[in-house]
């Protein structure tokens, strides 16, 4: 089914002020279909005057509908509904004396002009199912009182209002609907707007009150309210606003009600948010909690590699000291991404931030014999923290092992290899570190531009602890795959490729 832009672009003149015009009008039109009882399809007139297109349709949830199909980007030709012709030109509202029978259903139809400045853009019919019509309630004249008003405000140019933003919470005609007149004493209320100002603890009725005084009053304000408040419940606002006392939360929006240039009252929609606010909070104070146990289990990390680095200092055994080092990177790359979620709202973790700081502290904790540069290239994006973990530790160990292993390997004390002709020199560098994000996939490379590997290399078969840890994250916790080997630039080396599924 086109959309409206596709209906406007393709078969009229409508520029694109008149375009945004209307989808403002779109936007905000289930609510004249609720109070009309009727459906409402928007009528776009012909590049070539030839007819009108169908750009856009609504239901009403108050009533049966008088169409059971999608009926935009349809076309109607002038001279088959004169309804729709009456209105475009003469640009007032038309009504129709006989109902249409369509599928054995009568239909009134009414057609709505719809203004932009002095120009007629649109029209609107207005589609009533007749089966449903029954002697009407005072709820229902109400209704049908204030589409009338909308109606006219549309013809004359002046509804929507512009530069209201409607948001999720906003309340619908059926959530409760209070009607007021130009002084801001209610004329009407519905039983759940009733409803939900007796959950704020009024006693009376609404009815032949001044909304403003009732509403203070249930605040514990008095009639000290303040102005925005004020402007919404007398009506002389466009606005949305959230009121709350110890009971209950509601969200009012005001619709200003205007005849012959004259505010005549207000349309005041409602809804009780009590249960939706208090959701929100709960989630608030989960959320803190979870923030506070990852901050807590970052600081008891940092307290274990804390006592390991003093029970390192206290052992003279060199392989025990080496041991505990290697224990408290690990820690270390733990207590990052745990440091990480606890300034986050949610279990998801910005690894580009956490793969730099594992760089960097593999780098400054490697061996005086060794002066290590990290790089990093291509983004890991947002990750869960499941996933985060153990890859963080899988690079830690990764970069670990190009530091003792790749870069200046120690043998009987004396550093292997030259830098700048002298035996003693420190040697120096350069890990790579690499990903690529794709659908389903993140794409990890470590490279280093050290000696390589060893001849007849396995890496399963190796007995190196750090490399088993990094199978069994890589293999067994993240169903993904690990492959050594050489550069694949051909330049001298090493190169580990990681393949693992994430979320997108």
């Amino acid at each position: 089914m086109p959309s409206l832009s596709d209906v406007a672009r393709n078969h009229t003149t409508l520029d694109q002020a008149d375009l945004d015009r209307l989808q403002l009008l779109v936007s905000d039109w289930q609510m004249l279909a609720d109070l009309s009882f009727a459906d409402l399809v928007l009528w776009l007139p012909d590049t070539e005057g030839l007819g009108f297109w169908a750009g856009a349709q609504m239901r009403p949830t108050t009533g049966p509908t008088a169409y059971l199909d999608d009926i935009v980007g349809s076309f109607i030709p002038r001279g088959r509904r004169h309804l729709l012709d009456q209105a475009y030109d003469a640009g007032r509202i038309c009504r129709e004396g006989d109902p249409e029978w369509r599928d054995d259903v009568p239909v009134r139809v009414e057609t709505i002009p719809v203004r932009r400045g002095s120009r007629v853009i649109a029209v609107i019919a207005r589609n009533t199912n007749l089966l449903g019509v029954r002697t009407p309630s005072r709820l229902e004249i109400a209704y049908l009182q204030s589409a009338t008003d909308l109606a006219r405000m549309i013809t004359d140019g002046i509804f929507p209002y512009g530069g209201e933003r409607l948001l999720s919470t906003t309340p619908r005609v059926g959530d409760g609907c209070i009607r007021v007149d130009r002084h801001g004493m209610v004329t009407f209320a519905s039983p759940n707007a009733l409803s939900a100002y007796r959950r704020m603890g009024l006693v009376t009725d609404l009815v032949g009150s001044r909304l403003k005084d009732v509403t203070g009053e249930l605040l514990h304000s008095g009639n000290k309210v303040d102005d925005v408040l004020a402007s919404v419940l007398t009506g002389r606002a466009a606005k949305e606003i959230e009121i709350e006392n110890p009971e209950a939360t509601l969200f009012l929006r005001a619709i200003p009600l205007r005849a012959d240039g004259q505010h005549v009252g207000a349309l005041i929609l409602l809804r009780d948010v009590t249960e939706l606010r208090s959701r929100e909070r709960e989630l608030v104070t989960k959320e803190a909690t979870i923030r506070e146990i990852h901050h807590r289990v970052k600081n008891n990390l940092q307290t274990v590699a804390a006592l390991l680095r003093m029970q390192g200092r206290r052992i003279t055994v060199p392989e025990g000291q080496a041991a505990l080092a290697e224990a408290v990177r690990r820690v270390g790359s733990i207590a990052i991404v745990h440091e990480t979620l606890s300034e986050s709202f949610d279990e998801h973790v910005d690894f580009d931030d956490v793969a730099d700081r594992v760089a960097l502290m593999v780098a400054e904790i490697s061996t005086v014999a060794t002066a290590v540069e990290t790089r990093r290239s291509g983004h890991f994006g947002v990750l869960d923290s499941e996933v985060a973990t153990p890859l963080a530790m899988v690079l830690t160990e990764l970069m670990q092992n190009s530091v003792e292993h790749a870069f200046g390997a120690r043998d009987g004390g004396e550093v292997k290899g030259e830098v700048n002709g002298d035996a003693n020199s420190v040697a120096s560098g350069l890990i790579e570190l690499s990903a690529e994000r794709s659908v389903g996939r993140l794409h990890v490379t470590v490279v280093d531009d050290g000696q390589g590997l060893p001849a007849n290399f396995d890496s399963e078969l190796s007995g190196n602890l750090g490399l088993s840890i990094v199978r069994t994250l890589v293999i067994g916790e993240l169903d993904g795959t690990l492959e050594f080997g050489p550069r694949h630039d051909g330049k001298p080396g090493t190169q580990v490729t990681l393949d693992i599924p994430v979320k997108d």
